[in-house]
């Protein structure tokens, strides 16, 4: 069982938790992440890291409540446990020999674009981070992004905060500009991904994107995460979850990603009461 040491929620659906596991808080590096799952009954959730304290133990997850397992993980409290949460899994995102890269994180996909642009950093990079979020009300980890960045730009769709537009809209202004990056690294909703992809193919900058689709066993053997990359089938546990935006099939991830869809709304939708409490009524009754 792995303990909850503390718990934060950064806005209405987003929440932190740090959780103890020692052995992956000494192992993790930026880019990986962990499986989660809360009890038996519970489904596989693939999250990638958010932060380690090595001397703490402990590593930190953030995630936003939009399904019913990622419900019931935020439904509990420092001192609860979870079942499983397995890792370090994939592989670490490249920092070496990069002098100058453009982090871009998208909603919630900003918490686990933070510790990659703290590695570029502290690889000795100078990072561009470029982040967006919907409006002021939901921005998270501004003061950790602004530390770790030699520019930073906040973009809200409806211009609430920071600048007004779409993350591409900024990205495109800095390479319009003549601002020349040795790689971008695009974390966030797919669609987001997808754009900025688009956004710096005609300017030849190598672009990467963080792939985080269904997964189940998190080693390669069921498959259940491939994505098409250049033509080919990679598994995002082994092969990711980092790839060349340029080259992934998106289109087919999107698809891919919606196959459960009904079945979690429906799963929402279901009575969760506790049936020891339904079996005490019962007896009292």
């Amino acid at each position: 069982m792995f303990k909850i040491v503390l718990k934060r929620e950064l806005n209405p659906a987003v929440t932190l938790l740090e959780i103890e596991a020692p052995f992956i808080a000494k192992k993790a590096e930026a880019g990986q992440f962990i499986i989660f799952r809360v009890d038996e009954a519970g489904e596989r959730v693939p999250l990638t890291i958010a932060g380690t304290d090595p001397e703490k133990g402990t590593v930190t997850i953030i995630f936003q409540k939009v399904g019913l397992s990622t419900e019931i993980l935020g439904g509990l409290n420092e001192g609860d446990c979870i079942l499983d949460f397995v890792g370090p899994l994939g592989k670490p995102t490249q920092v070496a020999g990069k002098k100058r890269v453009c982090v871009v994180g998208g909603g919630v996909g900003c918490a686990i674009a933070l510790p990659s642009a703290q590695a570029f950093k502290k690889a000795g990079a100078q990072v561009d981070v470029i982040v967006g979020f919907r409006s002021k009300d939901i921005v998270i980890l501004e003061d950790e992004f602004r530390a770790c960045s030699d520019n930073f730009y906040l973009m809200t769709d409806d211009g609430s905060y920071g600048e007004g537009g779409f993350v591409t809209v900024k990205l495109q202004q800095l390479l319009e500009a003549g601002n020349q990056y040795d790689e971008v690294l695009a974390i966030g909703p797919i669609p987001m991904m997808k754009f900025v992809a688009k956004t710096t193919e005609p300017f030849g900058t190598h672009t990467m994107v963080s792939l985080n689709p269904i997964m189940v066993d998190g080693t390669g053997m069921c498959g259940c995460c491939r994505v098409t990359v250049d033509g080919k089938v990679r598994f995002a546990c082994v092969d990711g979850p980092d790839f060349d935006g340029h080259k992934v099939d998106f289109a087919e991830l999107m698809n891919r990603n919606c196959v459960y869809k009904s079945q979690d709304e429906a799963a929402q939708k279901r009575d969760h009461a506790c049936r020891i409490e339904a079996i005490g009524k019962t007896l009292i009754q």
